[in-house]
């Protein structure tokens, strides 16, 4: 225990939360990553053509699930409200299953590949907004690699679950393994509010704010929160233009189902291998010593060499190469970094503008940037000449990844003269 205390910088009383929020993200990661691989597949069936249909569905259903989540937000206690929506997302997976069997499979691909695409971002925005109420910025730039970590080890063991049940009780039956892991997600946030009822009440009771659309008015008058909005847009552009290349690519490259399905599963699990190594043992150090800004800097600088190379090449290979190094890097320093900077915010601000950000605004990017996609490789038809044109869109993401790094270093230091990170600032952290 002392080695581990050692190696992940954890003290005595922050071993349980961080043990019970690693438990829950690992249960969290695992039920999706089990299901990806499926969605991933039928968005190749639907055409590769057509999935910006895909993508403006998913913005379209995003723009619906935000203002109700921002009413639950003002009447039910967090501490109900977001085991309830695990629970409820559960409940789809079955209602999933159900549908498979009884109804056209294209018909329901469709509707399960948006579905898919709302569950990831929504359930993990509501995870890193929970650890926020949870850890001070302090403790966040320690102990969010290894927390990271249990996302990264749910994401190896969701695809290795796939691979070896397939087989023997079906696609289907996938489902309802989904469906157990995500109601145990439920117990470790149970488990993690209990661990923290020490202190930190009031900042896991509601929201104080009575609008459900103020999220996206405070984004607009925080500095710090508008180019967050700016960063995930250049950031959604960015890996849509990368996901699109990636369906062209082994959809030319690979004509058996099975075979892409390889492809997909392989890659994932280089990527949260990957991952998991970085988050256990460098994320955190990372952090420290180089910084927000070089953090937030890394991966838009990984994103302009990637591109400049598919510019050169449509090399399947080099497009694994490029995807395990952009996605690794992303899931391991970009993501903890940028969930750091919302330890500095009000609840209002870390719940409704986040969650804005995180879902409508990351999933508005995607539908935008899928249809420039298509635009432009109607226009263009060559892959290689749309890749260049990515490369300076990386190159003004990565000004902003600068531009935060400022104002969050700014904004800390202003806490720390002052102990107050804002005006609307009422969370009070866990010792």
């Amino acid at each position: 225990m002392d080695l581990l205390k050692l190696i992940f910088n954890v003290s005595d009383k922050e071993w349980k939360p961080v043990i019970y929020s690693f438990l829950y993200f690992f249960c969290l990661m695992s039920s999706y990553f089990i299901l990806r691989p499926v969605r991933d597949e039928m968005g190749i069936q639907a055409g590769v053509e057509n999935m910006q249909w895909l993508f403006t569905g998913t913005f379209v259903v995003m723009l619906l699930v935000v203002p109700v989540f921002g009413y639950l937000l003002k009447k039910i206690k967090r501490t109900i409200l977001i085991p309830g929506i695990y629970i409820f997302f559960s409940l789809n997976i079955l209602l999933f299953y159900a549908l498979f069997q009884w109804l056209d499979l294209y018909f329901v691909s469709s509707i399960f590949f948006i579905w898919l695409s709302v569950f990831n971002l929504f359930v993990i925005s509501i995870f890193w907004s929970f650890n926020s109420d949870i850890f001070s910025a302090e403790q966040a730039k320690r102990l969010y690699g290894p927390i990271a970590a249990g996302g990264s080890t749910g994401a190896i063991v969701g695809p290795i679950l796939t691979s070896f049940l397939v087989g023997k009780i079906g696609v289907n039956s996938l489902l309802l393994i989904s469906s157990v892991l995500l109601i145990l997600a439920t117990i470790f946030i149970n488990l993690l509010i209990k661990s923290n009822q020490r202190g930190n009440e009031r900042s896991l009771i509601h929201s104080a704010d009575n609008n459900i659309w103020s999220g996206i008015k405070m984004m607009i008058q925080s500095p710090l929160l508008k180019q967050v909005g700016i960063f995930i847009l250049l950031y959604t552009t960015i890996s849509t233009f990368l996901y699109f290349e990636q369906a062209h690519i082994i959809s030319q490259a690979f004509s058996s189902s099975n075979d892409r399905t390889f492809y997909f599963g392989t890659r994932d699990l280089m990527v949260n291998s990957l991952t998991l190594i970085f988050q256990f043992f460098l994320t955190g150090k990372i952090i420290r010593r180089w910084g927000i800004t070089f953090c937030m800097m890394l991966v838009p600088i990984v994103a302009m060499i990637g591109f400049l190379g598919l510019g050169l090449s449509q090399s399947v290979y080099l497009l694994l190469t490029i995807q395990v190094v952009y996605r690794s890097l992303s899931y391991s320093i970009q993501r903890p970094a940028r969930e750091v900077l919302f330890t500095s915010v009000s609840v209002d601000e870390r719940y409704k503008s986040k969650n804005f950000i995180d879902t409508a605004l990351y999933r508005g990017g995607d539908a935008i940037s899928g249809w420039l996609f298509a635009g432009l490789a109607s226009v263009i038809s060559s892959l290689q000449i749309v890749a260049l044109i990515a490369v300076p869109i990386a190159l003004g993401w990565m000004l902003t990844g600068k531009n935060i790094g400022k104002i969050f270093s700014q904004k800390i230091i202003k806490f720390y003269k002052t102990g107050k990170a804002g005006p609307d600032e009422n969370v009070v952290k866990v010792a």
